[in-house]
């Protein structure tokens, strides 16, 4: 996920501005920490109180929304933080109370609300400014409310396992062929050199592998529905994390925070996530109604 380093002082192709220096590598022992402590602050509520789940859902892409929203500034563009962090952190808690529609709903009156506050400013790059405020709301507080109608059902909690665990083997599978493989086939070397094609397989057989036990043995599905999910996982979550390495390199920042050690930013880790619950919805729901 991370850009390669750009020599201080060269300009963008977008803004104009100069880019800042980044600089590469992870501190691997605090990223499994801070992994660890994150799976806890996700499964325990999970498994307990599914409201819970759903409070740590919309305070953390209340969070991303400021990261995103922070570096769209950075771009030279004006976004309303205030509409926005709101929008984010109602949009989950309407979809799990009140379904899909609601979501769509609560979407749409973040985006008026936000788009009324940046009317209200200078009219000069109006045009630039509302397409990046929908961007906003649409990249963070919506997609995020899909794992929130994941969680609603009797059976939510395995549901969002089957979503969480499935990106998440992504990312191990992918790391952990690249560095066996030594990833010299460059998936995509302009946006993120450290991506490999080798990688990519690795990812995929673990996607494949984890949501189909997790789909046959935890919610009683077939073995070729967690195939399907495997394979259509695999390929949001390499986009989610190549869109936004492709955005943090326009902009040219190493990541979009530095909340957390060894990771970055809350949006570093939820990039995979959110470009991915929509289709894990909309796949789990269709193989498996809730009852």
């Amino acid at each position: 996920m991370t850009p390669p380093t750009e020599p201080a002082g060269e300009p963008t192709a977008s803004s104009g501005r100069q880019r800042r220096p980044i600089r590469a590598g992870r501190n691997l022992p605090a990223a499994i920490a801070v992994g660890v402590v994150l799976g806890a602050l996700i499964l325990v509520p999970l498994f307990t109180l599914k409201a819970g789940f759903v409070g740590v859902v919309s305070a953390a892409v209340a969070i991303g929304t400021f990261e995103v929203v922070r570096a769209l500034r950075l771009a030279g563009l004006r976004t309303p933080l205030i509409p926005l962090v709101a929008g984010a952190i109602a949009m989950p808690i309407v979809a799990y109370f009140f379904g899909a529609s609601a979501l769509v709903g609560a979407l749409a009156v973040t985006v008026l609300a936000a788009l009324a506050v940046r009317a209200m400013g200078e009219p000069a790059g109006l045009p630039a400014d509302v397409a990046a405020t929908i961007f906003a709301a649409v990249y963070v507080g919506f997609t995020a409310g899909f794992a929130a109608l994941l969680t609603a059902p009797d059976d939510g909690d395995w549901r969002v396992v089957a979503f969480l665990g499935t990106v998440v083997a992504s990312d191990i599978g992918g790391y952990a062929a690249g560095v066996l493989s030594g990833g010299r086939h460059k998936l995509a070397p302009t946006v993120s050199p450290g991506k490999s094609w080798e990688g990519f397989a690795g990812s995929t057989i673990a996607c494949v592998a984890v949501a189909s036990i997790v789909v046959r043995f935890a919610l009683h599905g077939h073995v070729w529905q967690g195939v399907l999910l495997g394979l259509a996982v695999v390929c949001t979550a390499t986009v989610g994390d190549l869109g936004e390495s492709l955005l943090k390199r326009d902009i040219g920042i190493k990541d979009m925070g530095n909340l957390l050690p060894g990771h970055g930013g809350i949006m570093d880790r939820l990039d995979s996530l959110l470009c991915t619950a929509p289709v894990a919805w909309l796949l789990i729901t269709a193989f498996l109604p809730p009852s």
